[in-house]
């Protein structure tokens, strides 16, 4: 066993023996209600399944299913419907078929073999996972625990990378050590296959047998689930229901991952049926006993299906369990919050209501035999009818409290309120030290209106009235796109500046780059510039392009950092390619890159080789995962058409397709956060798009006229878009979504082909234009979005 972390056995030991206590006295002094046992049932309403499964299978979303609904020890309905394969060998669903259980591995197998553990004090919730597995605190994740692995706020990405041929389980666990947060810890829900198989190797490191073991001899056969388990036995192969494209892939785990794991892990590869899955929930319902045999303790029970998600988090989980979040679909319209379950990628679910003691088990294979099947609403329909025949509702069972906020110890450690005071930039931080750095230096400042401190004193005002006190000049002043003052939207001339006398060379004129008359009598280059957090903004190339120069010249570089508005976690969006390459398009990455411009700096420097004698000046009090309006900073508009937060944060998405023919906004009040042209239907836009419930955003149907840029002077009709939730917002998907809407309903007259320059994709654009799915295309940018988290992970500053 491996000794527990800190020397806390005692503690450990105290928590063991009260959780053992708790399990005999409540036993003793409190019977275990059965709600079921005072409620009823019409089995009249259960008709309506049949024809409804039947409806769907002649729709091609499944081939058949097995659903089960108990009520206590009753079971209700049971029925078999459907095939279990489908040709060239057509066999009947049978209402013992073993399915390829999926996801709710996660639930049945790990989450109740870690429970099992914290009842025995071998874990805590607490713990963090580097306790267990050396190593996995690189890359920041040292404070990962327990706790944010089962509720899915460990800031993992949902999979490891799958492009490369890699196979076997340790691979898979050295992988998950080189990960690199998505987010910070505790402060988002990302739903994470590799947070599930951490657990499962947790599981075989503390107790020195495999997971698929420990589940067995402490779970399914103590409960007599002996159609339950990892990789089944060859037996059981004519009763396995099928989830490839032929009949033979039968009993091999459906789920990559797990299957180059050995198909056992803890996210995927439990098989299972319709009645020892009812025998499991039975335990469940029984505060962890069943038949005499108790598998957890009911306080262990009621912790891990109560909610463990802070309060500020939309999607409500338990450990393990899901709760109420944008997986809860299974539960139906009628079971309440306070019930709980799980579903499977193959098409598996349950649903677990203690008020009522109902449960409902669906199982099927929906991914046979195209993997092209959907039962999402079909499993939700289902739930809906089993609550529907309740006649009767006890009041023996309560669901907990939902409302959050009360976590005492128990709760997540990482959601606390950053106290560590104001954020301060680069110039801030260089001014409070008398400006040390550029002592003896002659200057060259490349800046616009952006470049401030946190009082409003412009960074050029800074430096030139402190120039005698530090003792550097002040040579010559650079502008960007947009100009000094953030105001022009087209080629910015040289001209001079009239407070300070200095010669403002544009760097977004006749040259994008510094040349050598605009360089002479400099010998450090200072940047102060507020980027936006998108690949296409060229703020970053301007300052890559200065680094060049001044690398070329043995000219020094100081990079003033400011925040990344839009977090510096969060990274979406396909590598841009080698022929998209240029002025906005520097480096192949991620059109989100989640990087400050000191960092961008840094990893430039490095990985294309300006090799210039660069320093970077970093924030004070400044956390990845903070957005602009977190950080006490005022905003300053970074250029004319960036006018708030909610554009940056809509930006990367609607800005890597307006090279099309369309509007997004730019000439009225709300650019990015409006788009349109003169031929679409703007109602039919919003309707089709809302249809599609992407997450973050809803949409409502506006007409605009544009004073400038495209379509000026012309109506529009178009969309609006609400940003809903910003942590949900995915905006590159966002702006496929809206790409693939308008492709779908304007065909040739939108002309998708034109944002390849900015999206930087054209197998993005291809897939668009061949009608794939937006989720599926957003998915297939995983392998890219994991190299560049892992490529940048060396640069990043705080």
């Amino acid at each position: 066993m491996t000794a527990k972390p800190g020397g806390e056995v005692a503690k450990y030991l105290l928590l063991a023996v009260a959780l053992a206590l708790s399990a005999c006295t409540t036993a003793q002094r409190r019977p275990i209600v059965d709600p079921a046992a005072v409620n009823a049932v019409d089995p009249s309403r259960f008709d309506a399944i049949e024809p409804l499964i039947r409806t769907a299978i002649a729709d091609g979303k499944l081939p058949g299913a097995v659903v089960l609904i108990g009520l206590g020890e009753r079971t209700v309905y049971h029925r078999a419907i459907g095939q279990r394969a489908v040709g060239p060998s057509p066999e009947p669903m049978t209402p013992d078929t073993i399915f390829d259980l999926a996801s709710l591995t996660k639930v049945v197998a790990t989450t109740t073999s870690i429970m099992i553990l914290i009842d025995e004090g071998k874990l805590g919730l607490n713990d963090p996972v580097a306790a267990f597995i050396p190593g996995f605190e690189r890359h920041g994740k040292g404070t990962i625990t327990i706790r944010h692995l089962l509720t899915h706020v460990s800031g993992l990405r949902p999979d490891v990378d799958l492009a490369d041929s890699w196979s076997g389980y340790d691979t898979a666990i050295a992988l998950a050590i080189e990960e690199v947060p998505a987010a910070a810890p505790g402060t988002r829900f990302i739903y994470s296959d590799i947070n599930f198989f951490l657990l499962g190797d947790i599981v075989g490191r503390v107790t020195g047998m495999p997971l698929d073991r420990f589940s067995h001899d402490r779970v399914f056969s103590p409960l007599g689930m002996m159609d339950t388990g990892f990789r089944p036995v060859e037996s059981a192969r004519s009763r396995i229901a099928p989830t490839g494209d032929r009949n033979s892939v039968r009993g091999i785990v459906h789920d990559p991952t797990s299957r180059r794991m050995g198909g056992v892990a803890g996210h995927a590869g439990l098989f299972s049926t319709a009645e020892d899955l009812a025998t499991f929930c039975r335990m469940v319902l029984g505060r962890g006993m069943h038949h005499g045999v108790r598998i957890l303790s009911p306080l262990a029970v009621a912790q891990m299906t109560s909610r463990a998600t802070p309060a500020e988090e939309r999607n409500v989980r338990g450990l393990g369990w899901d709760i109420d979040s944008s997986f809860s679909s299974n539960r139906g319209e009628l079971l309440p919050i306070g019930s709980f379950g799980h579903t499977g990628f193959t098409g598996t679910s349950l649903w677990i209501d203690p008020s009522s003691g109902m449960f409902v088990v669906f199982l099927s294979n929906r991914v046979h035999p195209e993997g092209k099947g959907d039962v999402t609403q079909l499993r939700g329909q289902v739930a809906t009818i089993a609550a529907s025949a309740l006649t009767s509702q006890s009041a023996a069972a309560r669901p907990p409290s939902l409302a959050g906020g009360d976590f005492g110890a128990r709760g997540p450690q990482q959601v606390t309120p950053f106290t560590a005071g104001p954020a301060l930039a680069g110039i801030d931080v260089l001014r409070a030290d008398r400006f040390t750095l550029l002592e003896g230096k002659r200057i060259g400042l490349v800046t616009n209106h952006t470049g401030r401190a946190r009082d409003g004193t412009t960074t050029i005002d800074l430096l030139h009235s402190s120039s005698a006190a530090s003792g550097h000049t002040l040579v010559a002043l650079f502008s960007p796109e947009h100009g000094i003052r953030g105001v022009l939207d087209a080629s910015v001339p040289s001209t001079t500046d009239e407070k300070t006398g200095l010669r403002i060379h544009s760097l977004y004129g006749d040259t994008r780059r510094p040349t050598d008359a605009m360089l002479q009598g400099i010998d450090t280059l200072v940047i102060d510039l507020q980027d936006v957090g998108a690949r296409f903004y060229t703020y970053a190339t301007t300052m890559a392009y200065a680094m060049e120069e001044a690398a070329k010249r043995k000219i020094s570089v100081v990079v003033l950092d400011r925040p990344n508005p839009i977090d510096g976690f969060d990274i979406e969006g396909p590598t841009l390619t080698a022929a998209a390459l240029g002025f906005t398009g520097y480096f192949p990455m991620p059109i989100r890159h989640g990087m400050t411009l000191g960092e961008l700096a840094r990893l430039f420097n490095v990985e294309h080789g300006i090799n210039a004698d660069l320093t970077v000046v970093p924030m004070k009090n400044w956390r990845r995962a903070a957005w602009f309006d977190e950080t006490g900073l005022p905003w300053i508009n970074p250029s004319p058409n960036m006018r708030n937060l909610l554009q940056a944060a809509l930006y990367p998405g609607i800005g890597a397709i307006e090279g099309t023919n369309l509007s997004v906004g730019r000439g009225t009040d709300t650019p990015f956060e409006q788009l349109g042209a003169p031929w679409i239907d703007g109602v039919e836009l919003s309707a089709a798009l809302n249809a599609r419930r992407i997450p973050g955003v809803a949409f409502y149907p506006v007409r605009f006229t544009p004073a400038s840029s495209k379509y000026v002077n012309e109506e529009c009709q178009g969309v609006f878009m609400i940003v809903t939730d910003r942590r949900a917002l995915r905006p590159v998907r966002l702006g496929v979504e809206i790409a693939a809407m308008l492709h779908k309903l304007y065909g040739a007259t939108f002309e998708l082909d034109a944002a390849e320059r900015l999206f930087g994709s054209k197998e993005t654009l291809s897939r668009i234009r061949a009608g794939d799915d937006v989720e599926a295309i957003a998915a297939s940018w995983a392998a890219d979005e994991a190299r560049w988290r892992l490529m940048r992970a060396g640069y990043l500053l705080y």
